[in-house]
């Protein structure tokens, strides 16, 4: 059960730090950005693209600010998060001996994947921007299947890893 796990803090290596700078910094990217070409769209911009990465919705200008709000909630929730490992699910029962390498493992998959959903945001919020300018910039047929093999792929991975670190 959940409240029987050890309670651990779990120190920081130094990808785990990479990747939290990273992360951070992508973030404040993102918002500066976004209020930088926030002021030169137009009242309209494209919200939604189909498959084959041709706009096929439009809003208010006012939701590119949607990508960094989602983004600011995930990073502080999973900041916090990161900070009670012991809350998290596993696969295995967790004891004093097997503690520290599965929350540390743990802790590291929700910093990767905070930081593939940031480098998503840029993309998206870029893509946008560069769509209402006509830059040539846009959503190829490649970026949906991209997303659904990474989402796919991230679970196989974390599973068989977790499967190899608790035997």
């Amino acid at each position: 059960m959940a409240n029987e796990r050890p309670k651990i803090k779990v120190p920081l290596e130094p990808i785990d730090m990479v990747a939290e700078i990273i992360s951070s910094s992508f973030l404040i990217l993102l918002i500066i950005y976004t209020f930088l070409v926030n002021k030169d769209l137009p009242d309209t911009i494209p919200t939604h693209f189909n498959f084959n990465g041709e706009a096929d919705a439009y809003g208010s200008k006012h939701t590119m600010w949607l990508l960094p709000a989602i983004g600011l909630v995930m990073f502080i929730g999973f900041n916090i998060l990161n900070r009670f490992p012991h809350l998290h699910n596993y696969m295995v029962n967790i004891t004093e001996e097997n503690a520290l390498k599965n929350y540390r493992f743990s802790t590291r998959i929700l910093r990767f994947v905070l930081l593939f959903v940031m480098v998503l945001f840029i993309y998206i919020q870029y893509t946008i921007v560069s769509h209402v300018n006509n830059n040539g910039v846009a959503f190829g047929s490649w970026f949906v299947p991209i997303i659904l093999l990474v989402s796919l792929i991230l679970p196989i991975f974390i599973f068989i890893q977790n499967r190899k670190m608790n035997k």
